[in-house]
């Protein structure tokens, strides 16, 4: 129990509070036997006198998040549990992972966690490549059953805007899980009558905008995690450039 109450407190800001901080009361307290109110309180308490991270605030937003997306075609499958286990275990480790998936359990049986409060709460407090970040995993679960459903997108696009990701993100992100003679052209935003130089000014800022040093205050394990979605953007250029012939 100490462990976990430590995992909880270290780094969580303002998850701790809010409408985040009562799904977490309600997650933890269905889940865990013997988790009281005043086992909530010293995990506050042991947050205020750890160093702040917001490594912790983005971990939890992930599984609250992923815990909608997953129940948004009305099923719950096993192979996109596994696919987020498996990747807290590779950003996190084990035991941390353990610790998560207590709580991704409580989130997945909660039928009433509102989205768009959520949403608010994480947009006030994550930056905006952080929130990037999120609909890109997002869009990793969905499609970690093979395929990304319209309920899945449906889900993710309404959780984009709640985040103040743009349509022009959104649909950029999107075509990075989607195999399409017109996918290169869409992660890079631009259209097949775009000229070569506007290719390259567009690619130009998907590099800055998708860059992994953005995410350099979540840690290194989120570095990782943001090095796939910028190897994409770079692929959808060196298909564009080989397409075009361009030099």
């Amino acid at each position: 129990m100490a462990n976990f109450i430590k995992w909880l407190g270290a780094g969580l800001g303002f998850t701790l509070g809010g409408p985040i901080g009562s799904i977490l009361g309600y997650a933890v307290g269905n889940l865990i036997d013997g988790f009281t109110k005043g086992d909530v309180e010293r995990a506050r308490a042991y947050r205020n006198t750890s160093r702040t991270s917001h490594s912790g605030d983005f971990e939890i937003s992930l599984l609250l998040l992923s815990s909608v997306v997953i129940k948004a075609d009305g099923k719950v499958d096993q192979r996109e549990l596994s696919y987020v286990r498996n990747h807290f275990i590779k950003m996190y480790g084990e035991q941390r992972a353990n610790n998560a998936f207590k709580l991704f359990k409580g989130f997945i049986k909660n039928n009433k966690i509102s989205t768009r409060q959520v949403c608010l709460q994480i947009r006030q407090n994550l930056t905006h490549a952080s929130r990037l970040q999120l609909i890109h995993f997002l869009f990793g679960i969905a499609k970690s059953d093979g395929f990304v459903n319209e309920a899945e997108v449906n889900s993710i696009k309404t959780i984009a805007g709640y985040l103040f990701i743009s349509q022009y993100d959104f649909e950029s992100i999107k075509a990075m899980f989607y195999s399409s003679s017109e996918s290169a052209y869409q992660v890079l935003g631009v259209n097949k009558t775009a000229s070569n130089e506007e290719i390259k000014l567009a690619y130009r800022k998907m590099v800055k905008k998708y860059h992994p040093d953005k995410l350099q205050h979540l840690g290194e394990e989120h570095v990782k995690g943001a090095e796939e979605k910028f190897r994409q953007v770079q692929k959808a250029y060196e298909n564009l450039q080989k397409e075009r012939k361009m030099l």
